[in-house]
This record gives structure tokens, C-alpha cells and sequence, in this order.
């Protein structure tokens, strides 16, 4: 992460579904989940925006993260702080920051389950 520390997800049924089925092809020199053309890198961006194009879809993946955030906005009501937690991102306000001890580990479980479905 960028900002030093572990980010712990809570995985729907549907992603952790995808990780049981990409174990099957991992490589025994690299942890890398997903890598890249060199097994201790990860997929790149392009590897992703390719394999998108090539389903002739009209997505892409860039964006999306900000994709999330919108839809967690529009379409649900998930508090502004759980939404900015699963994103990893950081309390701005210092005061607030220092009394903040919850990662809204459940909250963000359910969120998470909403965002597969």
C-alpha cells in the first residue's frame, strides 16, 4: 500500500471464488497472486485495459476505484467513512484520525458483498 500499512479486505464469496481458481495456475517461484510477464511483478495496468478490449465490452479499467466510490454514493447508503476505509484511504483530519481505531472490518464485508452481487 502507499501508505506503509496492511490493508486487510473483506472478500465476497465471488472474489474469494476467483482466488481458489487462480491458485491452480500459480507459479512456484512468485507469491504474485496475478503476475506479470516476470513472475515477481505484478500484471500491469495494460495487461488488464488489453484483456478488457478483447472482450468487446464497453468497460475499461481505468477508473476504477472511482467507479466504486461512485457507486457506493448512488446506490447505497454506506456511510461516506466505511466507503473511504475499503478504499485505503487516510483521515484527513488529524484530530479525528487520532481517535479512529475501527477499520469497519464487517461494515466493509457487506459493502464488499453488495459490490460483487
Amino acid at each position: 500500500m502507499k501508505m506503509g500499512k496492511a490493508h486487510v479486505i473483506p472478500l465476497s464469496p465471488q472474489a474469494s471464488e476467483i482466488f481458489a481458481q487462480a491458485a491452480r495456475f500459480r507459479m512456484a517461484c512468485s507469491d504474485l497472486v496475478f503476475p506479470g510477464q516476470k513472475p515477481k511483478s505484478p500484471m500491469s495496468d495494460m495487461t488488464l485495459l488489453q484483456l478488457v478490449r478483447g472482450m468487446d465490452v464497453p468497460v475499461t479499467v481505468h477508473g476504477f476505484r472511482s467507479s466504486f466510490r461512485d457507486w457506493v454514493a448512488d446506490k447505497t447508503d454506506v456511510p461516506r467513512e466505511v466507503a473511504e476505509a475499503a478504499l485505503a484511504h487516510a483521515v484527513e483530519n488529524k484530530v479525528e484520525a487520532a481517535y479512529r481505531r475501527t477499520e469497519f472490518f464487517e461494515k466493509r464485508r457487506v459493502l464488499m458483498a453488495a459490490w460483487a452481487e
